[in-house]
């Protein structure tokens, strides 16, 4: 894969972890089920940083597909994994979040900013702001996110 290819993966790939790192929170169990969605993803800028792959994958559906089909649960799996070995370190902000109900289903919908490196850099190695989209279900007690796109802005 070459180089420029493999680091939008890679850049792709962190912004949904980023998203999906957001589980662990109690406060996600409080509220209307749009505020849980939010405060989900609220939640994931201070979980991106932990490098927390069980946390992220408590989160993300059997079924989770990101960009339309260019990522599974086991691709995203894979990608936490290495993070967290690199010990990559993150900045990560939320822009404002919009959800719609569809149904039984929740759209969320913001602009994510990431900034990311080595944890003893000065400067972030690398920045990248995202137009994100998230559909969102209820499996049983817990919101699941069930898929996502991105798309880079800049």
């Amino acid at each position: 894969m070459k180089r420029g290819c493999r680091d939008r993966a890679f850049r792709g790939l962190f912004a949904l972890m980023s998203l999906f790192a957001v589980a662990a929170s109690p406060g996600c169990r409080h509220g209307t089920d749009e505020d849980q969605v939010r405060q989900a993803i609220t939640s994931a800028a201070t979980a991106a940083r932990d490098n927390d792959a069980d946390g992220v994958l408590a989160q993300v559906s059997d079924d989770f597909v990101g960009n339309d089909g260019d990522l599974d649960r086991h691709g995203l799996k894979q990608m936490l994994v290495l993070r967290a070995f690199r010990h990559d370190s993150a900045g990560v902000l939320v822009g404002p979040i919009s959800v719609e109900r569809q149904g039984d289903r929740l759209i969320a919908t913001f602009t994510l900013t990431l900034t990311g490196g080595k944890p003893d850099s000065l400067l972030p190695d690398q920045a990248n702001v995202f137009s994100m989209s998230t559909a969102w279900k209820r499996e049983g007690r817990e919101w699941r996110c069930y898929s996502a796109t991105w798309k880079q802005k800049f």
